[in-house]
């Protein structure tokens, strides 16, 4: 069957220095989704119109490219509101997406488990019910006569919405019985004190390869966004330790949807619950930091941000600076590992990665220390680049400092 073919568009307000890289990844998410971009189109403008988006002019100008190219849909890499959305439809005389349901339906066609495709459904009934503005149909019959509130159109849009709340309600009760189970499981392995690690990481970092290559699991793995959106969990033998737990879950990305975080909290639970978390970090990418900050936003969004944490920087087999060093553990100023250098994928470095994790579950009480030997953020802006800083307590260890891609 062939891909439809797809136009990407996007406002430019100047001065957003990852506006480039979030128009190219809204490419890699149109051809996940199965369409096919053939062009692009940039309006420069301060903020959005709030009828058309990008302007009637430029709308205008789009139709006609599209026409040209036998285009059939628009996706923009913006959040459209419904107006916005219907406006666009009825003037560009194609479907429109937004980038958020660009990612929900990407979320739907890969689900696989119960638990996931559950989650999924409950993100996109929760988006239907946060944009309840419906096609141009519905708000016709809300007319109503003299001297009325509305019409039959309004009793029509309470019931849609009615109707999907309840819906939400029975798939938020579903997901909440399978947590219950999660947690059995869970609780499980905290009684026999194993060591559990969670891979966290921006989607195709390659997560699921390091997750394959540590525990030879099969779980599926593709130079794709989002290949992996359920949670799985194997053993993983570590040195002078034994067996620990690794889990492989969904990846992150920039703007990622609210409904989709909140959904998700079954699969996210296990990076919440993990003692330790491998950021992996695609070595590749030029927006690898920007990509370790939208990261980070997620795991505090989900009360993750206090978990220890070790960055795992991922296909140096791709970057031959880094290869020339081969496998490295890198250490902050306190001499606390903050990141490790590997290639999953040809297998470099990972008897490394096993080592490292072992003297992490060996030393984790070791690791922490009293908040007055702490130095402040000065101090350690002083000392070196600073990607994050540190404050640790008796519980907790918070991410440290480190600069990873530094030579």
């Amino acid at each position: 069957m062939q891909a439809v073919k797809a136009a990407l568009i996007g406002i430019d307000p100047g001065g957003k220095p990852d506006f480039a890289d979030s128009m190219a990844e809204l490419g890699l998410l149109a051809s996940s989704a199965g369409s096919q971009p053939v062009m692009t189109m940039i309006a420069k403008r301060a903020k959005p119109d709030p009828a058309l988006y990008m302007g009637s002019g430029k709308a205008t100008e789009l139709r006609e490219q599209m026409e040209a190219n036998e285009v059939e849909l628009a996706i923009f890499n913006h959040a459209l509101s419904p107006v916005q959305q219907r406006n666009l439809e009825r003037h560009l005389q194609c479907h429109v997406i937004d980038r958020t349901g660009l990612i929900l339906d990407i979320f739907a066609q890969r689900a696989k488990s119960h638990v996931g495709k559950t989650q999924v459904q409950l993100a996109n009934v929760r988006y239907q019910v946060s944009r309840l503005v419906k096609a141009w149909s519905h708000l016709e019959r809300q007319k109503g006569g003299i001297g009325m509130r509305g019409g039959p159109g309004e009793t029509q849009m309470e019931l849609d919405r009615r109707m999907l709340e309840n819906k939400a309600k029975r798939l938020q009760a579903e997901l909440e019985k399978l947590q219950k189970q999660q947690a059995t499981q869970r609780r499980s392995r905290e009684k026999g004190g194993v060591f559990s690690v969670s891979l966290v990481g921006y989607t195709n970092a390659g997560k699921s390869t390091l997750f394959n290559a540590l525990t030879k699991a099969g779980t599926y793995a593709a130079d794709q966004l989002f290949a992996t959106l359920d949670t799985t969990s194997r053993r993983v033998y570590l040195p002078e330790i034994g067996n620990a737990v690794i889990s492989d879950t969904v990846g992150f990305i920039r703007d990622l949807p609210h409904q989709l975080v909140e959904a998700f909290r079954a699969t996210l639970d296990e990076t919440v619950r993990a003692d330790l978390l491998l950021h992996v970090v695609d070595a590749s990418s030029f927006d690898r930091e920007q990509q370790m900050i939208e990261v980070d936003k997620v795991l505090t969004e989900i009360g993750a941000n206090e978990t220890p944490q070790l960055v795992v920087v991922n296909k140096i087999d791709q970057v031959p600076a880094l290869m020339e060093r081969g496998p490295v553990v890198r250490y902050d100023r306190s001499g606390k590992v903050a990141a490790i250098y590997i290639s999953a994928k040809e297998g470099i470095g990972l008897d490394l990665m096993r080592q490292t994790l072992a003297d992490f579950a060996r030393n984790t009480d070791r690791m922490k220390a009293p908040v007055d030997e702490v130095p402040s953020v000065a101090e350690l802006s002083s000392q070196a680049p600073v990607k994050r800083w540190e404050s640790l307590d008796v519980f907790h260890t918070r991410t440290g400092m480190y600069s990873p891609f530094d030579a």
